[in-house]
Order: structure tokens, then sequence, then C-alpha cells
């Protein structure tokens, strides 16, 4: 089990598939979303859940207040724990202000391939023997179709290398959680679903974070 760390849904337990999915530890969760937090990108924000497993990431976006949240998983038991786990966030929701939360069953390269976004905030916890250039195939699709200011947050093992990002990412920083590294990725200015917004001037700073 694992649960919704804050907001509407806080304390709110949740489901974990039983094989085939790596939950973010609670640890990691609660950095993530404090840096979340901090630069405003969580609120009426538009958030894809890539890999989603149990959904907890997407679902504690929703807790906090995002307005749309998709997730995303091929895996037949994820998707039935994740439809379960989007249906009690729901129900804990205050009266008339439910956010919306699709499940969907499908690869992740497939539905990047069909939306069109613009989405505002992106994790991707795929399992960590996916291999990089897979990976690299989803962060190309998904590219297009960021909003200027996006935010993807992408977990991997820290003894893996990140994975080459395409023309329209870049680098923000990584920050190392014992085995997690987690990466913290930006459009690159003029791209994306919305390209032509003003560019974030700190767009183009790199730094890294270790324990």
């Amino acid at each position: 089990m694992t649960r919704i760390i804050s907001g509407f849904a806080g304390s709110l337990r949740l489901a974990v598939p039983p094989f085939g999915t790596r939950p973010t530890s609670d640890r990691v969760r609660e950095a993530i979303f404090s840096a979340l937090e901090a630069r405003d990108a969580i609120d009426g924000m538009r958030v894809l859940d890539l890999y989603a497993g149990s959904g907890a990431l997407g679902l504690e976006s929703a807790s906090r207040g995002a307005a749309e949240v998709v997730l995303v998983d091929r895996g037949n038991a994820a998707t039935k724990v994740g439809r379960e786990n989007a249906r009690l966030v729901t129900k804990a929701a205050p009266r008339g202000a439910a956010p919306k939360i699709t499940v969907t069953s499908q690869p992740v390269q497939s539905f990047l391939g069909g939306t069109v976004g613009p989405w505002d905030l992106v994790f991707l916890d795929p399992p960590y023997d996916l291999g990089g250039v897979e990976l690299t195939h989803n962060l190309e699709a998904l590219a297009p179709v960021l909003s200027a200011d996006a935010v993807v947050v992408l977990e991997r093992s820290a003894r893996d290398a990140l994975p080459a990002l395409p023309d329209g990412l870049e680098l923000e920083r990584t920050k190392n959680y014992g085995e997690t590294a987690v990466h913290w990725l930006t459009p690159v200015a003029g791209s994306g679903a919305d390209a032509g917004s003003a560019p974030d001037p700190d767009s183009d700073l790199t730094e890294e974070d270790t324990p």
C-alpha cells in the first residue's frame, strides 16, 4: 500500500499492482511535490502520469489541485488498480470540485502519438529495464505537446545515464535519492504545443544535486 501525502485526499491509502511496478517511495514523492509546489506547477494544471502503475504521482497532483490528470499504463493489473484509486480520490474531493481523472490502458508511445496537449506537468517513471532508446522515443513524442512552462519529472535508476534528450527538451537539474535519480526536464524556449510564449529566463540553467 501507498498513500496520498497531502491535499484534499491526504492520507488516503492507495492500492499497488501486485507485480510489474516500482512505486515511488514516500520520501521521493514528498521531495518532488515540495519542489513542484514551490514553483506553482500543480494547481490548475493538466497532468500526465506515464507508466503510471498505481497512479500515485498523478493522483497526488489531483489531490493538490490539478485540473486534469491522465494515468497511462499498458498493464491490465496497473490499469485496474489505477481506476479504483482514481475513484477513491474523486470520491474524496470537495463537492463540485472534483478534478477530471482519466485512466487509459495503452502503451505510452501510442498514447503520446495521439494526444494534442498542451500538458503542463508530466511524470515518467518507467521500469528501470526500459531501454534508453525507447525512453528517448517517448520524450521525442512528448516534447511537441508540452506547454511552454511545462515540467517533466523523469525517474530512473541512479546507476543509469540520462537518456538522449530530443531537441525540444533540456535538463534543468538532477537530484539523487539513494538508488533513485530524479531528472527535471523543461521545454527549450520556442518549442512545445504553444510555441511562441515568452521564454523562461532561467531555462538554460543546469545543476546537479547529490545527497
